[in-house]
């Protein structure tokens, strides 16, 4: 009986060569494909026999409720490994990221070994996966989880002739990650992926991680604000009243790529804080001016420091963008105030100047009275326009006035070094 169907192609083959003489060409691909098909056909006979002994496992002694040591009174090892298709960006305001990846868990059913299984048997067919018994594990630390069934069910069961058994399915995740932004957008964060056993306490199913590489991360995958350190998976313990369970975790070492903040945050606010100082070289008495620039340059800073702010979560306590914004306000609210102060000493005796000069009479006595006294030898020095004061003055309060301003030119500017000196050495260090 095993030599009929390769008698049978032959003949087939026989006659189809010999029907026509046109077909000789296409004879021999005919024929190679007819003996693959026959080469074939045993492989596909031996895997349905292959599943039909793991279906007479399955209907005769199992019991999917029990672990496979639950005879031995030990408990079963499950060893994990994560595989990272997708990482998505950490939102500081939710404290959360979501993650698309292979959840992989592979143990050891005696129970399902057989001598007639002789090679690995891939299962996908649902009632096949609910009929074996699979650990019971979640994901503590997660908020929303759901399950791929596009385009079909992705999960995979894959029984080894041993009796090892893999079994790996796809999930998208969202884990919560409680970030400290006190060194914000300086800071590093630590992140973890928990996988616990749900159901079996440990005396009855104890996790651990794959030997080696138990979390990979897909290939060429980047994350969009932060960069991967270190993965560190290690092994725990939950303890609850009504036992001891076991769990794992993975914890993800992440450094904060300052780049975007340096040329969204710290540069627009560095050039207006250098903005400001542009008004310590302008004219005294240059009122509109001096008046507009500073104001601007201070709201300028406020609606920077608005938009930061408004992409944070509110916290109780103060961040590293919290004393950069509040410094650089402060520059720019001291620039205005500077002026504000040199503005009113410059002007402060104009009005009695004018006063005691056009009072004095008009005649030699007068004359010579006015040459002696030094607040109209300054109104005389001066260019009144439009009611407007231009040249210099000789009184102290004009000249600290112009002193003030030369010291700030170099004062703010100074100090604003210093700051960043002492900032960024703290934060990056």
């Amino acid at each position: 009986m095993s030599f009929f169907p390769l008698r049978f192609g032959t003949s087939v083959f026989q006659n189809l060569c010999s029907a026509s003489a046109e077909s000789e060409s296409s004879c021999p691909k005919l024929g190679a494909l007819i003996s693959q098909l026959l080469l074939q056909a045993p492989r596909k006979c031996a895997r349905l026999d292959h599943l039909q002994v793991l279906d007479s496992l399955l209907k005769k002694d199992y019991d999917r409720r029990a672990t496979p040591t639950n005879h031995l009174n030990n408990a079963t090892t499950v060893y994990c490994e994560l595989y990272i298709r997708s990482f998505g960006s950490i939102s500081p305001v939710t404290m959360d990221y979501e993650v698309d990846l292979y959840l992989r868990q592979k143990w050891n059913d005696e129970r399902l070994q057989h001598p007639d299984i002789t090679e690995v048997l891939d299962l996908n067919d649902p009632n096949l996966v609910k009929a074996i018994w699979k650990p019971e594990v979640y994901f503590p630390n997660a908020k929303h989880a759901e399950f791929q069934f596009v385009t079909v069910p992705n999960v995979l069961i894959r029984i080894n002739p041993d009796g090892e058994i893999l079994y790996m399915l796809r999930l998208k995740l969202t884990f919560s990650c409680m970030m400290d932004l006190s060194k914000f957008p300086l800071d590093n964060q630590i992140c973890t992926m928990e996988v616990a056993s749900f159901s079996k306490t440990i005396e009855e199913l104890r996790l651990e991680w794959k030997t080696q590489n138990p979390v990979i991360m897909g290939k060429g995958l980047r994350m969009p604000q932060f960069e991967i350190v270190e993965i560190a998976a290690s092994e725990c313990q939950e303890s609850f009243q009504i036992g001891n369970y076991s769990c794992l975790v993975a914890e993800f070492y992440l450094s904060r790529s300052v780049g975007f903040h340096l040329v969204q945050s710290y540069l627009p606010t560095i050039l207006i804080v250098v903005i400001s100082w542009v008004s310590f070289w302008m004219d005294v008495d240059s009122v509109p001016g001096r008046t507009t620039l500073g104001v601007t340059t201070l709201l300028a800073v406020s609606s920077q420091s608005a938009g930061i702010q408004s992409g944070l979560p509110q916290v109780s306590y103060v961040k590293a963008i919290d004393v950069w914004m509040g410094t650089c306000t402060a520059f720019v609210f001291c620039a205005l105030l500077e002026f504000t102060f040199v503005n009113y000493m410059w002007r402060k005796l104009v009005p009695e100047i004018l006063k005691r000069t056009l009072t004095i009479p008009d005649s030699v006595n007068g004359r010579a009275e006015a040459d002696q006294d030094p607040t109209a030898v300054a109104v005389r020095k001066m260019v009144v326009t439009d009611g407007k004061t231009t040249g210099l003055c000789s009184s102290n309060n004009c000249i600290m006035a112009r002193k003030i301003d030369e010291y700030s030119r170099v004062l703010f500017p100074f100090t604003f070094f210093v700051f960043n000196l002492m900032y960024w050495s703290y934060y990056l260090g």
